[in-house]
């Protein structure tokens, strides 16, 4: 059984199985706030257990409700993108933002960006809940 917490060099491992994806959400946004690295222990697509320590600069969700992390990865030098349900633990640190993250080239308008947990909440429920098709005032009576 995996230990609750873990001390690495004065900071505690957090196990993202052993708490909720709003707490790994909210740890993750204060790096983003705080230019901090965040190191963690990704399953990547094959199964396979790595270590990055990561400048998280955005937290997004995909068209099929996905929660996606992009950073910088030191590992790799680049922009990458992390989904929160493979990050199994992390580490937040106090060292500062190192590299350069490159210009933007999504056009403007074509992801939705949440920058709070109070943000992805409300993004997921109105997935789920606001109607497929306008409502007009003729057809309004059928929204209620």
């Amino acid at each position: 059984m995996l230990a609750a917490h873990h001390n690495t060099q004065g900071h505690q491992m957090r196990h993202t199985n052993q708490q909720t994806n709003t707490k790994t959400l909210a740890d993750i946004y204060r790096s983003i706030d705080r230019k901090q690295a965040v190191t963690i222990t990704y399953l990547d697509e094959t199964g396979e257990e790595t270590v990055r320590t990561i400048e998280a600069h955005d937290i997004r969700t995909t068209k099929s409700g996905r929660i996606q992390v992009r950073a910088m990865c030191r590992l790799r030098g680049d922009d990458r993108s992390f989904y929160l349900h493979r990050i199994r633990s992390y580490t937040l640190h106090r060292m500062a933002f190192v590299l350069t993250r490159p210009e933007a080239t999504t056009p403007a308008g074509a992801v939705i960006v949440v920058r709070s947990p109070a943000q992805l909440i409300a993004r997921e429920l109105g997935r789920d809940y606001l109607p497929r098709t306008a409502v007009t005032r003729d057809t309004a009576t059928l929204a209620a």
